[in-house]
Formats: structure tokens, C-alpha cells, sequence
């Protein structure tokens, strides 16, 4: 399996980092570390990553704005070649267009079990609340500060005695076993075939009076008592490519997209000329283009009273 390529960011001693960097190197694992990057050149964990043969990047923040150096952290991560972003400790507040730049890529871990207590402090605060357990969160990394959708929580209990130091070694621990499984899982979905169908059944089901069944032993989507507008062939006679399989206007529009980009689009064997492969498993598939895909090959061959109506609800 293709493995997703993914830059860390430091601040200090990168135990986060060193997790991440040793479990990737574990068999099976869905991606592998191209850069551990630092706004501290004097960050620890650049040692260790630079001894592990991984290559480095460190700027300073002192006197930069902060959009020139979340340019060039940009800068060095995408010259990495770098798909994805796992901040590690990471002490600096990314600005709203580095966020949105990697937006659904970018991974942060949390010292608690998120929604509860973002931001600071959080050791001592699950300690006053008088609560059982405190622990750690993965989420993906938004605007609204670590208030992004959770990947994955550990609970860690709260002992008798404990102080936030006490309580934070464990969480630590807790921390080094999470990450790396939420960083795999995450990476791997864009190559998981069952999540590939479940992302395209998702589109394709919220179109007017689809249906899903099972064809030539591929996922099929039609209209009910009508014809078919969509397959998802998934390493159909064993071509160990998973692809949304949708109508087009025939050969000529054919050849000119599998001329524009062959690694994507093919021809679907047994489909003929008005239908275009596209590849999914790619790692970089675009979802609102699929859902355009779907909907023209669902107007193709929808009645003419359900493309009324949806024209209709478009001008409004």
C-alpha cells in the first residue's frame, strides 16, 4: 500500500515526534516521516530526528510576522513532499491561511479528552473538576482552536494524590500509543477501499430517488426502477485499483481526459466509450469533483421529472 508522506512540527524535546517516527517504521504502517520541522532551532527533538536520518528544517519565529513564517514552514513541508501535517508540541498559533491551506490534513494532539478543556492547563483543571479520568485527543486542526473534529481519545484514570505532573507522565504515556494508531488509520483512508465506497455511496445516495445495488460484483447506483448512473469498481478482476465508474458523452470526451491525466482516468473494460474510470485510491482524490461526476452521470439518466424538479430547486 502506498504510504501518505507526513512532516512534523516541533517545538522542544518531540516525544510526540520520536512515537510517531518509531511507529512508522513499524510493518504496516500508512505513512512514513519526510521532515520534522521546528520554529526552535534549538529544539531537541531535531536531534534525535536528524540522528534517525530524517531530514530537518528549524526557522526561528523571533522577529518574523507570523504569516512570513508560516510561509516558509509552508514552504519547507511542501518541498518535502509532504501530504499531511501532525503537529507534535508544536508552541506556535498557525494563522488562518496556513490552516486552510491544509485543511483535513493537518493532525494535533490534545492533554485531554476533548471537548473537554481546549486551550491550557488541562492536567490541573480535570483535577479540579473532580473528575475520573483525563487523557489525550487526536483532532484535525481548524481555526476555531483545538475544536476540531476528534479522531481518537486515551483515558487515563485520575489517581488519589495526583498533581498535574503526576497525572501529565501518564497522559504522556497514554499519548505515544494514541497518536501513531490515529495517525495511521487517518492516512490510510484515502487508499481503504471500504471507506473509498462508503464516501461515494454517501454522494450518491443523497440524489434523487438513488439506489444501491449489487452488479457484475460492484457497488451499482441507479434509480429506483430505472437505469443505472454509477459503479465503484474495487480491484475488479483483480486489477488492485478501487474507481468510480460514470457516464460521459462518449469516445471523443474519453480520450481527451485519459490523454489529460492517464494516471486517473481509463477506460473501464466491458463499459464501452460512455463510460470513464476514475480512480480513487490515489491519495489526493478530489470529492467535489466525484460528486460532479455523479451528478451528471444521475442527470443522464434521470427522468425528466426529477431533473425538473432539481433544476428548479437549483433556482432558488
Amino acid at each position: 500500500m502506498k504510504r501518505a508522506k507526513v512532516a512534523v512540527l516541533i517545538s522542544g524535546k518531540g516525544t510526540n515526534m520520536a512515537a510517531l517516527l518509531y511507529a512508522s517504521r513499524q510493518t504496516g504502517a500508512a505513512y512514513e516521516i519526510v521532515l520534522v520541522a521546528s520554529n526552535d532551532p534549538e529544539a531537541e527533538g531535531l536531534k534525535l530526528a536528524e540522528a534517525e536520518g530524517v531530514a530537518t528544517f528549524a526557522l526561528s519565529h523571533r522577529g518574523m510576522a507570523r504569516a512570513d513564517h508560516d510561509a516558509a514552514m509552508d514552504r519547507a513541508v511542501r518541498e518535502a513532499g509532504a501530504d499531511h501535517i501532525a503537529l507534535a508540541g508544536y508552541m506556535r498559533i498557525l494563522g488562518m491561511d496556513f490552516v486552510s491551506r491544509w485543511e483535513g490534513r493537518m493532525l494535533n494532539i490534545h492533554p485531554s479528552l476533548l471537548p473537554k478543556y481546549p486551550g491550557l492547563d488541562t492536567h490541573a483543571r480535570a483535577i479540579e473538576a473532580g473528575d475520573t479520568h483525563a487523557g489525550a485527543s487526536v483532532h484535525l486542526v481548524t481555526d476555531d482552536l483545538d475544536m476540531g473534529e476528534v479522531l481518537g481519545r486515551a483515558e487515563v484514570a485520575i489517581l488519589p494524590g495526583d498533581t498535574p505532573e503526576t497525572l501529565a507522565e501518564r497522559v504522556k504515556l497514554a499519548e505515544h500509543q494514541l497518536y501513531p494508531r490515529v495517525l495511521s488509520e487517518y492516512a490510510a483512508r484515502p487508499f481503504d477501499p471500504d471507506w473509498l465506497v462508503a464516501r461515494v455511496r454517501e454522494r450518491a445516495m443523497a440524489l434523487p430517488e438513488a439506489e444501491e445495488t449489487l452488479s457484475h460484483g460492484m457497488p451499482c447506483f441507479g434509480i429506483v426502477k430505472g437505469k443505472k448512473f454509477a459503479w465503484v469498481s474495487v480491484d475488479h478482476h483483480g486489477d488492485g485499483i478501487t474507481a468510480l465508474l460514470a457516464k460521459i458523452s462518449g469516445a471523443d470526451e474519453q480520450a481527451h481526459l485519459i490523454e489529460s491525466d492517464p494516471a486517473r482516468y481509463y477506460r473501464p473494460p466491458y463499459f464501452g466509450d460512455g463510460w470513464i474510470g476514475i480512480r480513487l485510491d490515489l491519495g489526493d482524490t478530489d470529492w467535489a469533483s466525484v460528486e460532479d461526476w455523479l451528478l451528471r452521470s444521475w442527470r443522464a439518466v434521470a427522468p425528466k421529472r426529477l431533473t425538473a424538479l432539481m433544476d428548479a430547486a437549483d433556482q432558488f
